[in-house]
């Protein structure tokens, strides 16, 4: 797919670079401005700083995310991303904004401005708790979902009404920009506001269970990531689950654990989100991605850990205020390396599958080879593997040959531009590895190292199927010949031998009758019911020496084809062969003679020859055997009989090859090459 084109093959999905930048600029100047008042206000710490936190890293964390998935696809995921983003930076930029005017009075107090903390980080933040995991997926969404969609919309737009039009109490207005000044309304506020925030966790654990459902019985494809969406959507409800409690209940909850639990979720939504919305490729962006994931992880993490290890030391050791900070950053400091190297593998891991360990690949391949019951499936479930592992759109290995044939895996949705690969066994190329990206997407650089590593790999595997599917084949072929041998028999004995000894029998029966009433008229019968008998026996003789004379076994291979020769004298073919006594082993000597016999068989019947030139020699190169007729030919485009599949399997059987092609003069030519490798040690002295 151009680099350049706006819709995917996807169903239309359209990327938005020019939102993407705005998004990105957007975020970035509300993280600077809110530096800035942060530095110029100079507050102590406090819980009001912790919710800071969390909207600060609402800010830099989805901002980038929906950055990113802007620059590729114009999922709604995406949109509700950056508003999550921008909305958690206007709610940071207030609160640090508020902060500075205790400090500095005479700056502009703008109502927008100075509420924002109340309300503009509710669409984004509580879309991702109860929208944003039902949205996480390809296809139109079932009705349950569009369901829990529609409740959490409404969830989130009736506590963004609340914020934005309460009134404040008696002597206390609120500064929301919008407040409804009514009578009964600041009630009506304080009781649903509470309501809604309680449904909040619920709809969210929903969701969660929702996207445990799909992650147990999804496809593999669909399911990478999904844990981790799940655990991040749980902390996000479970953290705002003390809003919606009584104030009594809510007195025995620490104040720091929500928005702890807010941070600590950021380790893990909006990597999941990010990986499952780009259907768990980058689309050549995986650099900065990997870099990306990996610092927020280490970066909140750590975060989470120092303020969770303050905060409990701090209660501990109530006289020391130094040493809480002093031993968390000595654990932190300990820590940070292994810390980096675990996340760093997680999140090669989910944004490469298995490529990002091309062992762990080798062995999926390996098994699925072992588990394949029948060795004709194998490049089947070799090419599934590569798909489900590599996490491709699709993948197919093509073999060549005389039967070529090719296995297909494939993944849910369209695919991109191919990689074509060789496979090649013994110097010799047998067939082509084709891997696709999925729609929109390219194959990372891990993903082709991981294909060229495997293609030796996959060549044998694609060599042993194909030996497996040829050896099938000739089974079945010869069986088939086997038994059209053996039809043919049957038609001869019954058809001839039958007859002529059913027509003797009843030439004994007329010629005893006679022996009484004219014995000269007998003996007349009796001498041409011998003269019968003996071409019935020679006849018998015939079938014997075709299917295999004693001459080939007793003097060897040359002996049999002159004699052979000699049965077509009066045939009206002449027969001429020129072989030397050769020492060859019984199966092969038996081939050879099959083959030449079906092929001047062939040329008696068929060709309207009127001599035929049997032909054997050996050379370095091995044996060669050519019958040429001076008949019609094939002609272009006739299917292959029953006989001449039996000469090529004879050959195929002792490791040569069977060649049928028109001769230059006219004609037909028959050639048989048999590998020097393939004679005994004795040929070849």
């Amino acid at each position: 797919m151009p680099a350049d084109s706006v819709t995917s093959a996807s169903g239309g999905d359209r990327r938005h670079p020019v939102a993407a930048r705005l998004v990105a600029v957007t975020c970035g100047l509300l993280l600077t401005g809110t530096a800035i008042c942060w530095l110029l206000a100079q507050r102590p710490w406090g819980l009001s700083q912790l919710y800071f936190l969390v909207d600060f890293t609402d800010c830099a964390v989805y901002g980038t995310v929906a950055w990113l998935v802007l620059l590729r696809r114009g999922h709604p995921v995406a949109w509700l991303l950056a508003a999550t983003g921008v909305g958690g930076g206007l709610s940071a930029l207030s609160a640090q904004y508020v902060d500075l005017l205790a400090v500095r009075p005479g700056l502009p107090a703008p109502v927008l401005l100075t509420s924002a903390r109340d309300w503009a980080w509710v669409p984004g933040m509580l879309s991702l708790i109860v929208v944003v995991p039902w949205l996480v997926r390809e296809g139109r969404l079932p009705v349950p979902a569009r369901v829990a969609v529609a409740a959490g919309t409404l969830v989130t737009a009736g506590i963004e009404l609340f914020h934005l039009t309460w009134p404040g109490r008696p002597g206390r207005p609120s500064g929301a920009p919008l407040p409804i000044d009514v009578p009964g309304w600041a009630a009506l506020v304080d009781t649903g506001d509470l309501l809604l925030f309680r449904a909040v966790p619920v709809l969210g654990l929903l969701a969660a269970a929702g996207l445990l459902r799909r992650w147990r019985t999804g496809p593999p494809a669909e399911r990478v990531g999904l844990g981790w969406l799940a655990v991040g959507t749980v902390l996000l409800a479970v953290s705002f689950a003390p809003l919606g409690f009584p104030a009594d209940w809510a007195r025995q909850v620490p104040d720091w654990l929500a928005p702890t639990a807010m941070l600590a979720s950021q380790a893990f939504f909006p990597a999941a989100v990010l990986a499952v919305v780009l259907r768990q490729r980058l689309w050549g962006i995986e650099i900065a991605v990997r870099r990306t994931l990996v610092w927020f992880l280490l970066t909140f993490l750590l975060v989470a850990v120092y303020v969770v290890g303050v905060s409990l030391l701090d209660g501990l050791l109530p006289s020391t205020p130094a040493v809480p900070g002093v031993l968390v950053t000595a654990l932190v400091a300990v820590g940070m390396q292994p810390a980096r190297a675990r996340v760093q593998r997680g999140v090669d891991r989910l944004t490469h599958g298995e490529a990002v360990e091309p062992l762990g690949v080798v062995r999926g391949v390996g098994h699925r080879i072992s588990a394949s019951a029948d060795p004709v499936d194998v490049l089947t479930g070799v090419a599934q593997s590569l798909t489900d592992l590599l996490r491709l759109g699709a993948c197919t290995i093509e073999v060549d040959g005389p039967e070529p044939y090719a296995a297909h895996g494939a993944s849910a949705g369209p695919v991109g531009a191919p990689l074509v690969l060789p496979l090649q066994r013994g110097g010799t190329e047998i067939g082509r590895l084709v891997a696709w990206a999925r729609a929109g997407e390219r194959l990372d650089g891990r993903t082709r190292t991981a294909l060229v590593d495997l293609a030796p790999v996959v060549a044998s595997a694609a060599s042993l199927a194909a030996t497996s599917r040829a050896l099938a084949s000739s089974r079945a072929r010869l069986a088939e010949a086997r038994e059209e041998e053996r039809r043919k028999l049957r038609r001869d004995l019954h058809d001839g031998l039958g007859p002529a000894l059913a027509g003797v029998a009843l030439g004994l029966q007329a010629a005893r009758n006679l022996l009484t009433v004219d014995p000269e008229a007998a003996g007349r019968l009796l001498d041409r019911l011998r003269d019968e008998t003996d071409q019935r026996v020679e006849e018998v003789r015939d079938l014997a020496r075709g299917l295999l004379p004693p001459v080939l076994g007793e003097r060897g291979l040359a002996p049999a084809l002159h004699e052979l020769a000699q049965r077509y004298e009066g045939s009206g073919l002449a027969v001429r062969v020129a072989a030397a006594p050769l020492p060859l082993p019984e199966p092969v000597a038996t081939a050879i003679y099959g083959i030449v016999s079906e092929a001047v068989r062939n040329v008696h019947r068929h060709a309207g020859a009127a001599s035929c030139r049997v032909r054997v020699d050996r050379d370095d190169s091995g044996l060669t055997v050519r019958i040429e007729d001076d008949g019609r030919g094939v002609p272009p485009g006739t299917p292959a009989g029953i006989g001449m599949r039996s000469m090529r399997e004879r050959a195929e059987g002792i490791g040569g090859a069977c060649i049928v092609a028109p001769g230059e003069g006219g004609g037909t030519v028959v050639t048989v090459r048999l590998p020097l490798e393939r004679l005994p040690a004795v040929v070849g002295q």
